[in-house]
This record gives structure tokens, C-alpha cells and sequence, in this order.
């Protein structure tokens, strides 16, 4: 159970569970995309399939735990930004591996986990080699959902690893301290 001035285990893990798959993610992405690297398609796939059910398990657990209290003094704007910023990272989260799916099984190309099919391919036999996609105007959208939502997030862990930061350097208030399993000490 989390307390204001230490975490339990599982949110610490299902923390940075999420946070540095999140970032092999996007990483991943933006490499694939900027150099074509195609190969890496089923892996970011697979790997996306069974990130959405991390992403769920944390959002529920941090629902079920409520938002952790802050540790020093804040205003109302950053309790506000503070707020804002952690529902873009649960909600962003959870809607970059569904925007995915979406793309890619619309599109005709399915997607599943590590060669197990979610949803198959759906093969052109006119064309050998090719898909017919099963709603382009969908997998068109949900592209473009997908890489925006992609650099969105960039933008939004920035702010997020900025603030924690600004705690940890300027506040001095223990709250990065907290999230790496440290019991703080009250003020």
C-alpha cells in the first residue's frame, strides 16, 4: 500500500516497468521509421501487445491507489500541471499500443505476439505479397493517431522527467527519492 512518504514495491515496479518500456518504444519507433527498418515491425508489434496489458495493469493499480500526495509545497497551477501531466502519461500510454493495433490490424497487415496471430494478415491473391487492408480510412487514421500520440508522449515524459527533476534539484523535497524506494523522512 503506498503511504505519502514511501511507495510499495509494485508501484515502484510497475513504474519503471512502464516508463523504460515505454521509452525502448518510442525509441524503437522513431528508429523504425526514420531508417526504414522494417524488420523491426513484429518485434515493436509483439512487444506492444503485452505492453497494453502492463499499461493496464499500472492505470488500474494507480486508480486503486489514488494520486500520491505531494511532498513539498506546490501551488494550485503545479498540483494542476502535476495532475494534467500524469492522466496524459496513463491515458497516452494506453492509447499508443491500442492506436497500434488498430493501424496495423486495419490495414490488413494483423498483428499478434511473437508469431501467435491476434489478428491475421489478410493476403491479396491477386497480388502475392501484399495485404488488402481491411478498412484503410481506419488504418490511415489510426496511423496518424499513432505517430502523434508517439511524439506527443516525447513531449509529455519530458515534462514529466523535468519535473521530477525540479523536485530532486530544486525543491529538494524527496519526491524522486520516493519513486527509487526510498522511505523519506517527514518535514
Amino acid at each position: 500500500m503506498d503511504k505519502k512518504l514511501s511507495l510499495s514495491y509494485t508501484t515502484i515496479a510497475l513504474h519503471w516497468l512502464c516508463a523504460l518500456a515505454m521509452l525502448a518504444m518510442l525509441g524503437v519507433g522513431l528508429y523504425m521509421v526514420r531508417f526504414e527498418a522494417w524488420s523491426f515491425y513484429p518485434w515493436h508489434k509483439s512487444a506492444g501487445v503485452i505492453l497494453l496489458a502492463l499499461m493496464l495493469a499500472r492505470a488500474a493499480w494507480r486508480i486503486r491507489q489514488g494520486w500520491l500526495p505531494a511532498l513539498g509545497a506546490a501551488s494550485r497551477i503545479e498540483q494542476g500541471v502535476a495532475k494534467a501531466v500524469h492522466w496524459m502519461l496513463i491515458i497516452g500510454t494506453l492509447a499508443m499500443p491500442v492506436t497500434g493495433m488498430l493501424f496495423s490490424g486495419a490495414s490488413g497487415h494483423g498483428f499478434g505476439i511473437f508469431g501467435i496471430p491476434v489478428v491475421h494478415e489478410q493476403h491479396d491473391p491477386v497480388h502475392p505479397g501484399q495485404v488488402i487492408p481491411y478498412s484503410a480510412a481506419w488504418a490511415e487514421a489510426a496511423q496518424l493517431m499513432h505517430a502523434w500520440l508517439g511524439y506527443f508522449l516525447i513531449a509529455v515524459i519530458t515534462l514529466h522527467i523535468a519535473g521530477a527533476l525540479k523536485h530532486h534539484a530544486v525543491a529538494r523535497d524527496g519526491t524522486l527519492r520516493r519513486m527509487v524506494g526510498a522511505h523519506i523522512q517527514s518535514r
